[in-house]
């Protein structure tokens, strides 16, 4: 290949802007990028710059949707990726951020009252805020929506992994999700009549470790999310609303759960 052919084939790989990377991913690039780069301009100097240039190379891969790195790898995890496209690595290797995270709480109802509100997953919502909606699409499978970062959101379609009606419920991604999790709750009733509600989450933080660092610094950890979740579905169970950490009320007007057979 000659010098100019060379020269016109790099121009090209470095102007080339197709969009090679899923939504969640941009959505990281962009948190974690805009974030970098505050750093480094705060900073200054080497050290500074280097992370400030970091920051503006993914916000580029975020506002764009392409990455050159997967373009040179050969890998896109778009929707529109053909078919047996390489897909990303990005939740494996040295960056791989899987969080497991389990809460518990004792709350003053029966174990059937806090299955049966629990077991309808559209009620989740409710005293879950990160969950924009829950919707049952059939006799196993459910669609999920979360809130994330910047605006944004992110779906994904989970199955009941088990049902053991007052004691626990199990849930997981199907797989192909965005964002793989799995979780369960369970509801051990106590000796005077109330139960501990334990929740034990898995899933994989995308943009791995770098993910898990972004959603720290915006006030999004997951053990803190998990145990505030908690504490709210306590609130709603024994007292019928939300309270706020100082005792008031949420603010919202108290919403009306569903019933087990409604939409199941």
């Amino acid at each position: 290949m000659s010098e100019q052919n060379k020269a016109e084939e790099l121009g090209r790989f470095i102007t080339d802007t197709h969009t090679n990377v899923c939504d969640t991913e941009r959505m990281i690039s962009s948190v974690a990028g805009g974030a970098l780069l505050a750093y480094g301009l705060k900073e200054g100097g080497m050290g500074g710059s280097l992370l400030a240039l970091l920051g503006g190379g993914m916000l580029f891969r975020g506002a764009t949707g392409h990455c050159h790195v997967y373009n040179a790898m050969g890998v896109d995890t778009s929707k529109e990726a053909p078919e047996g496209t390489k897909r990303s690595p990005f939740n494996r290797g040295l960056l791989s951020g899987r969080v497991h995270v389990t809460k518990s709480i004792v709350i003053d109802k029966s174990a059937a009252e806090l299955y049966q509100f629990w077991r309808n997953f559209e009620n989740l919502p409710i005293f879950m805020r990160h969950l924009e909606s829950v919707n049952t699409t059939g006799d196993r499978i459910s669609h999920w929506k979360a809130k994330a970062p910047l605006g944004t959101s992110v779906e994904w379609d989970a199955e009941l992994t088990s049902d053991v009606e007052n004691e626990r419920i199990g849930w997981k991604s199907i797989e192909g999700s965005d964002v793989p999790n799995s979780g369960v709750v369970e509801f051990r009733p106590t000796s005077n009549r109330g139960t501990i509600v334990k929740v034990t989450l898995t899933y994989e933080a995308p943009g791995g470790k770098l993910g898990q660092y972004v959603a720290k610094l915006f006030g999004e950890e997951p053990e803190m999310q998990v145990a505030e979740d908690l504490r709210r579905f306590k609130s709603l169970m024994e007292v019928g609303f939300i309270l706020k950490t100082d005792g008031q009320t949420s603010g919202r007007e108290p919403m009306q759960p569903r019933s087990l057979t409604a939409g199941a």
